[in-house]
């Protein structure tokens, strides 16, 4: 059965930081290109980081220099760190896997940025 769990979200004050994970199970997880979407209330889901097969990585404009995305093969994990965070990033986190034109999508979780 294939499953991407993902956890780390929470509340968090501006400035601070948070890392989110995303478990895989029931697929070849080092096959896929991996990626972090967020959608905030109101808004169209939107992509905010992407790591490939061979590490390769990609950031929205939003996020570049305070987002790293990172994946651990031999946990079957995909991680998203997140500083400097703000108000703006307040969302539902996303993981997607990516193989071909078919892929799989994580329940969510929720990143709250207020003070």
């Amino acid at each position: 059965q294939v499953q991407l769990v993902e956890s780390g979200g929470g509340l968090v004050q501006p400035g601070g930081s948070l890392r989110l994970s995303c478990a895989a199970s029931g697929f070849t997880f080092s096959n896929y290109v991996m990626k972090w979407y967020r959608q905030a209330p109101g808004k169209e889901r939107e992509l905010v980081a992407t790591i490939r097969v061979g590490d390769s990585t990609n950031y929205a404009d939003s996020v570049k220099g305070r987002f790293t995305i990172s994946r651990d093969n031999a946990k079957k994990t995909v991680y998203l760190q997140m500083n400097s965070l703000k108000p703006e990033d307040t969302a539902v986190y996303y993981c997607n896997a990516i193989y071909g034109i078919g892929g799989y999508w994580g329940q969510g979780t929720q990143v709250t940025v207020s003070s």
